[in-house]
C-alpha cells in the first residue's frame, strides 16, 4: 500500500475521469522509460492486466478491514488502472458512460 493521499476533497466524478482519460491518452505519445502509464500501454499485454486484478484485490482487502481512507486510496488506483486498461484496447469514457446509461435506463 502507498502513502495516503492528506486533505482530500470531494470533487465532480465527471470532470475528473475526462481528465484523467485525456492524460491516459496523451501519454500513448510519451516515452515507456519515463511514463508508467506508457509503458502500461505498450508493454506486454499480461502485465497490466495482473495490474488491474492486484488493485481489484487490494480493493477486496482494504474493505475487508473496513478502513475507509483505504478504500478510497486503493479504489482510486484500481480506477486509473481500468481506465489504463480502457484506453489500451481502444474503450473511451463515452462508451463507457453510454453502456452504464442504458442499464439504468
Amino acid at each position: 500500500m502507498g502513502v495516503r493521499t492528506a486533505n482530500v476533497q470531494d470533487g465532480d466524478i465527471g470532470r475528473t475521469l475526462t481528465g484523467l482519460a485525456e492524460v491516459i491518452h496523451s501519454r500513448r505519445e510519451a516515452s515507456p522509460e519515463s511514463s508508467y502509464t506508457a509503458r502500461l500501454l505498450t508493454d506486454v499485454e499480461d502485465e497490466l492486466l495482473k495490474k488491474l486484478a492486484e488493485e481489484a484485490s487490494e480493493v477486496i482487502m482494504a474493505c475487508k478491514d473496513n478502513d475507509h481512507d483505504h478504500i478510497r486510496y486503493e479504489a482510486a488506483d484500481l480506477v486509473y488502472h481500468l481506465m489504463v486498461t480502457l484506453e489500451r484496447y481502444g474503450v473511451s469514457v463515452a462508451e463507457l458512460a453510454g453502456e452504464l446509461d442504458a442499464r439504468h435506463r
